[in-house]
């Protein structure tokens, strides 16, 4: 995406208290289209979430420089008739979330890209993604599964429900499987030593995150709506905004999500070579379904629950009793 009036901000200049209020001073005075960058000793993805949080889907973030010394990252401001995004598209239809999904355009933890970034990213033609998007719009919509349009505890507790319940049950059962495969297999295929510990460590990543989602994050987003409806104050949270967990959150998805593709490719797709067993295909197979679940997942609270509750409490202010 073209940018114009880049200048640059040395952060490592600012003093700690004041570095984030400095950079959002910055994004605030922007024009629409134009941009900056900032230049740190960190990665500072920490931002990233708080301007999501804080000014939505209005800019745009595209590293230049990653490491190992320092960090240049572009942000610009988005014109008010920008593209949609891709989270956007897939929150407002299910049927386009397969489509991404089935293409492997990044629609969740990445969700703020426009289509073309995305299909850039994922070396797509996007008239093609596209021809394919405008396809399924004649298949039959799924009317059940409007989850944009639902409120935000019964997406909590479907999420709950659905796909914390699903990783809690199969979390064991890959663990299990992927070391008796890779004992196994493992010298013919040194592939699965390492799938074996991308396993445990994603699925005790899934099942900590979801305790805390569970504990702390979805009562308070239930709280806020049951307040919000019965139109009376709501308690200020332990940990300050909401925006705070949902950063967290969001920061967790990134780390799943780097463990889940890395299982992937490791894999090569989940394709079993000749010499597999029915303990390797079926391995696989739960492999290919626990991604699927989990994109879903990300999607679910990245692009609708996550953005509405930060949203809702904008809008209806916490009171401190």
């Amino acid at each position: 995406m073209f940018m114009a009036h880049t200048h640059q901000l040395d952060v490592t200049q600012i003093p700690p208290k004041l570095k984030h209020p400095t950079i959002f001073q910055h994004f605030d005075e922007l024009k629409e289209g134009d941009s900056f960058t900032i230049l740190n000793d960190h990665d500072p993805k920490p931002l990233y979430y708080q301007l999501l949080a804080e000014r939505g889907d209005t800019f745009t973030w595209e590293y230049k420089q990653q490491g190992p010394q320092w960090w240049e990252v572009e942000i610009g401001k988005k014109k008010l008739h920008e593209p949609l995004t891709v989270g956007a598209i897939a929150a407002s239809d299910q049927r386009k979330a397969h489509v991404f999904l089935k293409m492997g355009i990044d629609f969740c933890c990445h969700g703020n890209k426009t289509l073309d970034e995305a299909c850039r990213d994922a070396h797509l033609n996007p008239d093609e993604v596209r021809k394919a998007l405008k396809e399924v719009e004649r298949l039959p919509e799924d009317r059940l599964h409007r989850f944009h349009e639902w409120e935000l505890d019964f997406l909590c507790d479907y999420i709950v429900n659905v796909h914390h319940r699903y990783v809690s049950e199969v979390s064991p059962v890959l663990r299990e499987l992927s070391e008796k495969v890779a004992l196994r297999h493992g010298n013919n295929h040194p592939e699965l030593l390492s799938i074996s510990q991308h396993v445990a460590a994603l699925t005790s990543e899934m099942l900590s995150h979801q305790i805390k989602e569970e504990r702390i994050l979805f009562p308070f987003i239930k709280e806020m709506v049951k307040s919000a409806r019965e139109h009376k104050p709501f308690q200020h949270p332990p940990f300050g905004t909401i925006e705070n967990p949902v950063q967290m959150m969001m920061m967790d998805h990134d780390e799943t999500a780097k463990l889940m593709k890395a299982i992937h490719d490791a894999s090569n797709g989940y394709q079993v070579p000749e010499d597999g067993c029915e303990s390797y295909r079926l391995l696989y197979q739960k492999l290919d379904e626990f991604e699927n679940d989990l994109y879903q997942h990300i999607h679910l609270e990245n692009n609708i629950l996550f953005p509405k509750a930060v949203e809702m409490e904008k809008q209806n202010g916490v009171v401190v009793e």
